[in-house]
């Protein structure tokens, strides 16, 4: 059975890797992933995921297509991918001192059609930051295209005070929940 992932993520395939697999084939699906008004962070993690899976399984029609999106979430609001300095430090402000969760949602497309969706949630708490500590984290640049500018795999490990859940998901796949996923579709995992 072939495995196509639906995301561009080095991330992703790195965490992929650690349960021993390797997709058969890349395919990012391209879909609009702006927040429609109202939406709340699980609902939008899980609907993103599942229509990143339906876009690129419509191509890979008898293989199954795995898809995710990682959402950060102060109450419910829905934070960014940060692309510039400002949006990190209104982000980097937003989270210092506070608890947020970090929501994955997961789609796996079946081969002939139907689909398997999971949310997986983390808490974390971020210890208040400094002006300087803000100001060390933006001049490394690790923070571009992350969902609320943070990288745990990163620099951004030295500000979290607590981590509540799968540490695989803040990065951006849940690991023993996305192995489950496949093993029980059929796919050989070891």
């Amino acid at each position: 059975m072939r495995l196509i992932l639906a995301s561009a993520s080095p991330r992703r395939l790195d965490l992929l890797a650690r349960i021993g697999v390797t997709p058969d084939a890349i395919d990012p699906a391209d879909i609009d992933e702006r927040i429609p008004a109202g939406e709340l962070p699980r609902v939008h993690a899980v609907r993103l995921a599942a229509e990143k899976a339906a876009a690129v399984a419509a191509r890979y029609p008898d293989d199954l297509v795995l898809a995710a999106d990682t959402v950060v979430a102060v109450g419910r609001r829905i934070l960014p991918k940060v692309e510039d300095e400002a949006t990190l430090r209104q982000c980097m402000a937003l989270l210092s001192g506070r608890r947020h969760r970090v929501m994955t949602g997961v789609a796996l497309a079946l081969p002939g059609g139907g689909q398997r969706t999971r949310l997986v949630e983390t808490m974390i708490a971020i210890k208040r930051l400094s002006p300087e500590e803000i100001d060390f984290y933006v001049g490394h640049g690790e923070w571009r295209g992350k969902a609320g500018g943070y990288a745990l795999q990163g620099y951004g490990e030295v500000y979290v005070r607590h981590i509540a859940g799968s540490y695989s998901n803040v990065v951006g796949l849940p690991l023993a929940e996305t192995r489950h996923m496949l093993k029980s579709a059929g796919f050989d995992l070891a």
